[in-house]
């Protein structure tokens, strides 16, 4: 039977990261995340937003390496990402004995889909772009004032070098 477990959610940023260390030297960012689900109103007919509320973690792990690291650095509440994630059930038991649960967000990957603000700085994605899949060419030439950090191809060879 196939599996899979992948998010991909564009949202805001509820609250600032909180950072947790452990003791074998590892990090995690928590984040709060918002998205709107469109909801018809039975009253007036009018669709409104209805916000959906997440929790968020990016561990620095694996290939991303220092992710938590990087959302500690560049985001902040208010901020519109991009995030690709899996889901994962965080399972406690209570200070009453009751068992409780909740889903959460593992970021896998996730990117600005605002410009830059004046004053911030810095890498424009928290992740790196998986070698199957080509980079991005913007749609127009970046400003004069770079404020787009887009990755760019390399120049020559053109449609010569492609083998079929």
């Amino acid at each position: 039977m196939a599996n899979l477990n992948k998010v991909m959610l564009i949202g805001r940023l509820t609250r600032d990261p909180e950072m947790q260390a452990f003791s074998n030297g590892g990090r995690v960012a928590k984040f709060g995340f918002a998205v709107n689900n469109r909801k018809k109103n039975q009253q007036s007919g009018e669709w409104e937003d209805v916000p959906v509320f997440l929790d968020v973690e990016a561990f620095n792990r694996g290939e991303m390496g220092k992710m938590a690291d990087r959302v500690e650095q560049y985001l902040h509440k208010g901020m519109q990402i991009f995030i690709e994630g899996h889901l994962v059930l965080d399972q406690w038991t209570s200070k009453e004995g009751e068992k409780r649960s909740k889903l959460k967000i593992v970021v896998d990957n996730w990117q600005f889909t605002e410009p830059k603000q004046d004053g911030e700085g810095g890498s424009r994605s928290g992740g790196s772009r998986p070698a199957s899949q080509p980079a991005r060419k913007p749609a127009a030439a970046p400003p004069a004032d770079d404020r787009y950090d887009e990755p760019h191809e390399a120049t020559g060879g053109g449609d010569a070098d492609i083998p079929f």
